[in-house]
């Protein structure tokens, strides 16, 4: 079986370019206005996607959570209002679905509870993804099934076993895993890149890709030399920003050179066939002193 699904018009998998997600998470602190330079800050670097988070607050926010203070731009005040002051309503949705059409970037989000699936049923977005943080919700996994849309998984938190689980629950056609660890930033001692090999000789049929929370941009293009068909990375228009995610993300040039660098970097596997190119016919006439027959 082949390891290749689609999204919208593009296939994703072996043999196919890197499909490459610019992560806004809610480093747009609820500001359309930092959303659509973020948009734009992702199209110009040539990613394929922005990503959203879609969220109920009342509903995905655990309840020993919601009454927790917080320092915010908006003031000191709840969890709970924090979450909403992010989340964007529908109105603002249609405007980032039009945008992204103008900007011709697909966009997607990742749903935490099953209310969000319904809201997102209103938009045609190429996918759905489970966050790391939803894997062993096998309840949300079975609802955003019946969307019948391609899948993301996030395996950050997760065990081996666990996300076994999550795929007996979803089935393995039009699925991708992602490798993940969730800490933000996360330390190279932990982003355990090699887990993108075990995941794909684990699941032979479904493609595999990484969600990197890392400070710079060479894991990300180690995990496309190692097999990753899916990258994500969070974009950010500045580090420095107020925000929990900011300091795991990738300013504007940075996301553009991620970009070059995952093109070259498949351009420079190349098919593992080895063979004598042209270009290396002068070398090979003007340095080689032996020629074996046979």
């Amino acid at each position: 079986m082949a390891r290749e699904i689609k999204f919208g018009g593009k296939k994703v998998g072996d043999g196919h370019p890197t499909y490459i997600v610019a992560e806004l998470s809610i480093n747009h602190n609820g500001d359309m206005n930092i959303a659509k330079k973020l948009i734009d800050a992702a199209a110009h670097a040539g990613a394929d996607a922005v990503k959203f988070q879609k969220r109920t607050p009342h509903i995905a926010t655990p309840p020993e959570q919601q009454k927790t203070m917080r320092e915010t731009p908006w003031g000191y005040i709840t969890y709970l209002e924090y979450r909403y002051k992010v989340e964007f309503n529908k109105e603002q949705y249609c405007e980032i679905d039009r945008y992204c059409k103008e900007k011709k970037i697909d966009w997607m989000v990742s749903v935490w509870d099953e209310p969000s699936i319904d809201f997102m049923e209103n938009f045609a977005t190429p996918a759905y993804k489970i966050p790391s943080a939803s894997l062993t919700d096998h309840n949300l996994l079975k609802y955003v099934r019946k969307t019948n849309r391609p899948l993301i998984i996030s395996s950050g938190m997760s065990t081996m076993e666990q996300i076994k689980r999550a795929v007996q629950v979803v089935g393995e056609d039009n699925l991708v895993i992602m490798q993940s660890t969730s800490s933000y930033p996360c330390s190279p001692e932990e982003l355990n890149l090699k887990t993108i090999e075990t995941l794909r000789k684990g699941f032979p049929s479904i493609p595999i890709g990484y969600s990197g929370h890392e400070v710079g941009l060479v894991p990300s293009v180690i995990a496309v030399a190692l097999g990753a068909c899916v990258v994500e990375r969070h974009i950010t228009l500045d580090r420095a920003m107020w925000g929990s995610d900011q300091a795991a993300s990738v300013e504007p040039i940075g996301f553009e050179r991620l970009v070059k660098y995952i093109r070259l970097a498949e351009a420079s596997l190349g098919d593992g066939v080895k063979r004598v190119y042209e270009s290396e016919k002068t070398a090979m006439r003007k340095l080689r002193r032996v020629v074996v027959n046979g």
